[in-house]
């Protein structure tokens, strides 16, 4: 599904309801992929009913131990809920703005009935994606979500669709390049091999993730989550600009009081190592079902609604 408004073009893939491109004015504000490739690296999908990880596929919830099929089995984790490969069906299909659902029926670790309706909208803000999540079961249900975009900033124009997967340059990869402003004083720390969380902790304590003021990424890993997020207003703004300072930023409400950010990196894998930054706002802190922290209830019949914006940023002007 395509949509296009004021300068700013999309296309949607119904399943995982991924945001498979994203552009304004002819450059890409996410890395893209081609329609005919198998989406790398949960690359712009929507994540529910939670986002990022359950350790050990293990929780406890109402009383009841659940345990759920580890889909990132060389950590041995839950990873990204159970719609990021569902197929969608379109709900409404406009020229600027599509609406999708899904429903996640009753399964093994999981067994409540929950509806996601996610829809996008193009305008002259940029592209705002809304995820809601309906009970349509007789008990309550743990609920997250968040979206999986990797951001892309500079000016350099979009690469054509069949181009999307091509192998770039691994000695110079953009995201080391790129500045980065990211308002949180708070990080979530986690196990080197696991990525399992261990503390909340400032992070003055942590400066190479430091990133209140904006500053160059440089080489340094990030695949940490990040809260005490600081608002203008009701908005936070994570902002990211390349060498020549066009950029992209994303915006959000109090509804995600986390978000994750990733560094992409795959040594192994070149034509995706650090070729974006995987910026994740989140309703609920990672292993939420364990920690209770920011995790949603939805009540029979209640839903549940987050959503957030990604728009162009222009050059700073001399």
């Amino acid at each position: 599904m395509h949509i296009a408004a004021h300068g700013y073009a999309a296309d949607i893939a119904s399943v995982g309801a991924t945001l498979r491109t994203l552009r304004f004015e002819g450059r890409d504000l996410v890395v893209p992929f081609a329609a005919d490739e198998v989406r790398p690296n949960y690359r712009g999908a929507t994540l529910a009913p939670w986002p990022n990880r359950i350790v050990d596929g293990r929780y406890a919830f109402g009383g009841v131990e659940h345990r759920l099929p580890l889909t990132e089995p060389e950590r041995g984790h839950a990873l990204h809920g159970l719609v990021a490969w569902s197929e969608f069906a379109d709900r409404v299909v406009d020229p600027d703005r599509v609406v999708l659902s899904a429903v996640i029926e009753p399964q093994a670790g999981y067994p409540f009935r929950v509806e996601v309706e996610v829809e996008y909208r193009l305008d002259a803000d940029g592209l705002t994606q809304t995820v809601t999540g309906r009970n349509l079961g007789a008990e309550p249900a743990p609920w997250g979500t968040g979206p999986h975009p990797y951001l892309v900033a500079g000016s350099a124009p979009a690469a054509k669709d069949g181009d999307a997967r091509r192998a770039l340059d691994p000695a110079a990869p953009p995201v080391d390049g790129w500045t980065l402003l990211l308002p949180a004083s708070a990080v979530l720390t986690v196990t080197a091999d696991r990525l399992s969380p261990v503390a909340r902790e400032p992070v003055e304590s942590h400066p190479e993730w430091d990133f209140r003021a904006p500053r160059r990424i440089g080489s340094v890993f990030i695949d940490h989550a990040f809260t005490a997020l600081s608002r203008s207003g009701d908005a936070t703004t994570v902002e990211l600009r390349g060498p020549d300072g066009a950029g992209v930023a994303m915006v959000w409400d109090a509804a995600c009081p986390w978000v994750q950010v990733h560094t992409a990196d795959t040594p192994e894998a070149p034509a995706t190592h650090r070729r974006g930054l995987a910026v994740e706002p989140m309703t609920c802190a990672p292993d939420a079902f364990n920690s209770g922290a920011g995790l949603v209830v939805l009540d029979p019949g209640g839903e549940h609604a987050a959503s957030w914006r990604i728009h162009a940023v222009p050059p700073v002007s001399p």
